[in-house]
């Protein structure tokens, strides 16, 4: 239990404390419609479907205020920059953003059918009141008013026999409000599944922009729906703070992507040279299809392992895809590394492949950058790196940005020892990082530092061609695939074996371990800082964190 208390303590408190609040406010509203004497003749016409219509509106207004919150990423870097006097723990909530995005998400919608099937029932309700088939009680109340000042009400909406609950709830503006925000929720909610979002990405974030219309929708439904009953259900009040915030995020997004982008020269790979000496153009493409594009942006300035959202206006002017730049702080420029995964990368990579020799590249813009967890990688005595196929690009500005460390002999490098694993299904998806890794290698054997950087590369795709070409030029100093020293592992790390030589080896330490990869093996590598932690303050304690974006 405490091993579990370490690694997820506090997300959990945030959780509860979350669901408390959601909990708090159906069961008080539901409560307040129910009960309430105000209500009496409302509820002879409706019974218990007026607090069911209520509850979850209320709900519906708190999670809207948080909704967008979570997708603000200028305001999360912001908070992670002055969270650092709270410690790691508190910054490492930052970086579960989207999954909180998410249950907000699923919070809602479970709210909006609670809240819509008890509105059709009402409807229905107030039908048969006002055609008098509740009794003559509910038919006198039917034609009961409510005079506010200027504005006369009725108990009962329905005005006409002829009214049935469809042509209601398409006539009025609370009707048709109810339906397109309802809609507008379906289709961001479908098509934000894995499935979609990972296939077919610009359905993904064309259809998530609905989210305008679902707020401008939601604000004139609830103006509308008879809300002057509580004025705490007027949901203006509750998302006006946060859409300010998100208004204010989206002007700093256009100001930077005003701001002009550069390509920078890198001679060792450079195939095309921009026609701007200063700013020239190196663009290198490897037969893994993996697009490594060297940027200059006056006023730039990164963190390890941070993101940038990029924009090409010759693909879409609307579309951004984030990527982690696999620069160091210390270089004068930022660079990406673009596997082809999908319409947009794949669209990019061919307008560089087409590109004249000596043309300059396509129109970027860029922005960021944004904090992630990767930022943390020197807070932590010790640090295990896993990166899978692409998922390596953080780690190879932290393995640069060490090897800047280790040239300037920086005295504020915290971190004593880094463990490096990297899974890759193809042989030529070693071929970029190689060339890093022999870099550090030699640079610390010559200061006596060998223990200090060990790195395992793991072949998960591989066949017994392999395994026997592999056999036949063991005996050989460098490994015959990367040409490092460390030879290359065939299948996949055993974590469990992983994690117990790390414990054994750094016995009072606390060690962070970091993954830029799949769902499936964050998972597997949590359990294992949970089953490998020691409640003991004086043990080894393994903290886990994951790249998100």
């Amino acid at each position: 239990m405490g091993n579990w208390i370490i690694n997820h303590g506090l997300s959990a408190f945030i959780l509860v404390v979350w669901m408390g609040i959601n909990i708090f406010l159906f069961v008080y509203y539901y409560l307040f419609y129910d009960q309430g004497p105000q209500f009496e003749y409302t509820r002879e016409l409706l019974g218990s479907a007026l607090p069911w219509a209520r509850a979850p509106a209320a709900v519906l207004n708190f999670n809207c205020m948080l909704i967008l919150l979570p997708v603000c990423r200028n305001l999360l870097s912001l908070l992670r920059g002055s969270f650092i006097c709270c410690g790691r723990t508190m910054r490492k909530q930052l970086d579960k953003n989207l999954t909180f995005h998410k249950l907000v998400a699923y919070m809602i919608a479970l709210m909006t059918a609670v809240h819509t099937v008890a509105h059709l029932l009402n409807v229905e309700w107030y039908t048969n009141s006002f055609q008098g088939r509740y009794g003559p009680l509910a038919g006198n109340l039917s034609m009961l008013d409510d005079s506010r000042e200027l504005n006369t009400t009725y108990l009962n909406p329905i005005r006409s026999n002829s009214t049935t609950p469809t042509l209601f709830v398409f006539t009025t503006i609370a009707g048709l409000t109810g339906v397109v925000i309802t809609l507008a929720l379906i289709l961001m909610i479908t098509s934000s599944m894995e499935v979609i979002r990972r296939s077919y990405f610009e359905v993904f974030w064309y259809t998530h922009h609905l989210f305008i219309i679902f707020f401008a929708g939601l604000v004139f439904h609830v103006l509308t729906d008879f809300n002057w009953l509580n004025p705490l259900l007027q949901t203006w009040m509750w998302v006006i703070g946060p859409m300010i915030i998100y208004l204010c995020e989206r002007l700093l997004r256009f100001i930077r992507y005003m701001q002009p982008v550069s390509y920078r020269k890198v001679s060792l790979h450079g195939l095309y040279c921009s026609s701007e000496p200063q700013y020239s153009c190196s663009i290198v493409i490897r037969p893994s299809k993996v697009l490594e594009l060297q940027l200059v942006k006056p006023g730039f300035k990164m963190e390890v392992g941070q993101y940038v959202f990029l924009n090409c206006p010759a693909i879409s002017q609307l579309e951004w895809h984030p990527f982690t730049m696999t620069s160091a702080p210390e270089e004068d420029f930022f660079s990406v590394h673009i596997r082809s995964v999908g319409d947009w990368t794949e669209k990019l990579i061919k307008m560089v492949e087409n590109l004249p020799e000596g043309g300059q590249g396509p129109m970027m813009a860029v922005d960021g950058p944004f904090g992630t967890a990767s930022e943390d990688v020197f807070d932590y005595e010790v640090s295990m790196l896993v990166g899978a196929g692409i998922g390596v690009t953080p780690f190879a500005s932290i393995l640069k940005s060490i090897w800047y460390k280790f040239k300037d002999s920086d005295p504020k490098l915290r971190t004593n020892r880094i463990y490096f694993y990297w899974l890759c299904r193809e042989t030529y998806a070693f071929e970029w990082f190689a060339d890093l890794l022999q870099v550090l290698e030699k640079e610390t054997e010559e200061r006596g530092m060998r223990d200090f950087l060990t790195y395992k590369l793991y072949l998960t795709g591989w066949d017994q061609s392999h395994v026997n070409h592999a056999m036949v030029h063991f005996d050989k100093d460098t490994d015959i695939i990367t040409g490092l020293k460390q030879k290359t592992h065939y299948g996949r790390p055993n974590w469990d074996k992983e994690f117990e030589q790390v414990r054994q080896e750094n016995p009072s330490s606390v060690v962070g371990t970091f993954l830029c990869g799949p769902q499936a093996l964050a998972k597997d590598l949590e359990k294992k800082c949970v089953k490998y932690s020691d409640v003991d303050p004086r043990k080894t304690k393994f903290y886990f964190n994951k790249e998100n974006f």
